[in-house]
């Protein structure tokens, strides 16, 4: 039996919450899991990330593999680092609007010069 630690979604439509769990790896993505052994929650500010250690290392030990994304998480919570932040993206429409304001803020900029 391949074993597998990896995530199961709970929570509402777009507002996730996931659960680590150790599977079956045949079994479906939100499955009956063999153990649950840590919680994520990526809408918390800071990430929420509780992981027990212990039976993550006796899983391990035992031959479960991760999946990469806690495979991740665990990297964090051993080094204490908290998660990374993501990086917000600007919609087209505001990338324009911030080009448009520089470019005026430069030309005004410019113009001052000019007047001394």
């Amino acid at each position: 039996m391949a074993v597998k630690i990896r995530l199961a979604r709970h929570g509402a439509k777009k507002h996730p919450y996931y659960r680590v769990v150790v599977v079956d790896g045949r079994e479906k993505r939100d499955g009956r899991p063999l153990e649950e052994v840590g919680r994520y929650n990526p809408l918390t500010n800071p990430k929420t990330i509780e992981l027990d250690l212990e039976k993550v290392d006796a899983w391990i030990a035992q031959g479960a593999q991760p999946s990469s994304a806690v495979a991740h998480l665990i990297d964090i919570v051993r080094t204490g680092a908290p998660a990374p932040k993501k990086k917000q993206r600007l919609s087209k429409r505001a990338q324009a609007k911030a080009q448009k304001a520089a470019e005026d803020a430069a030309a005004a900029a410019d113009n001052a010069d000019h007047a001394e």
